[in-house]
């Protein structure tokens, strides 16, 4: 009964994918970015990564989490898709009107703490200034002693009201 419960909250996403595996039309990519490009991008659903940058699928690897944040696994990430997936530079683009911006992780804590759960031993890495934020990350992608020194990594902004991607100088 409780496998039974789980799998039908996901009815609707799984019907879709077997309806659209009729469609499916790129059976022959491989692993590689294609277009030699990594995306740091924020999870939230507004953002369409291939979409707003004019890519397709197979052109890209793209990370997400909130607040497009470079943390230690997106750091191991992106190590193997630079040495073993084929990108040859990243772009960093948080968003506007992103939820990280809204909260600290002490509300998160608190937050979560009246649900009777205890997250102090996580950190969530909101962003109370999202510029300074977004360069910290580039300058922590740039120094990493993980990859190389002459990759090229962008910042910049995707504004979810307008559709336009703008670039911050780190």
């Amino acid at each position: 009964m409780f496998i039974e419960h789980k799998v039908s909250a996901f009815d609707d996403v799984l019907t879709a994918s077997r309806e659209n595996s009729h469609r499916f039309a790129h059976p022959g990519l491989t692993g590689r970015a294609a277009r030699g490009l990594a995306v740091v991008t924020c999870m939230d659903s507004r953002i369409d990564p291939l979409g707003l940058l004019g890519l397709k699928p197979g052109d890209a690897k793209i990370l997400r989490n909130a607040g497009a944040r470079v943390t230690d696994d997106v750091q191991r990430t992106l190590v193997l898709a630079v040495y073993v997936l084929g990108v040859e530079r990243v772009l960093l683009m948080p968003h506007t009107d992103c939820g990280m911006t809204k909260v600290t992780d002490g509300d998160v804590h608190e937050l979560t703490a009246g649900h009777g759960v205890d997250t102090r031993s996580l950190e969530f890495h909101t962003v109370p200034d999202q510029i300074a934020a977004l360069r910290r990350d580039l300058t922590r992608l740039k120094a990493s002693p993980f990859l190389p020194d002459d990759l090229p990594v962008c910042g910049a902004i995707y504004n979810v009201h307008t559709g336009m991607v703008v670039p911050v100088s780190a």
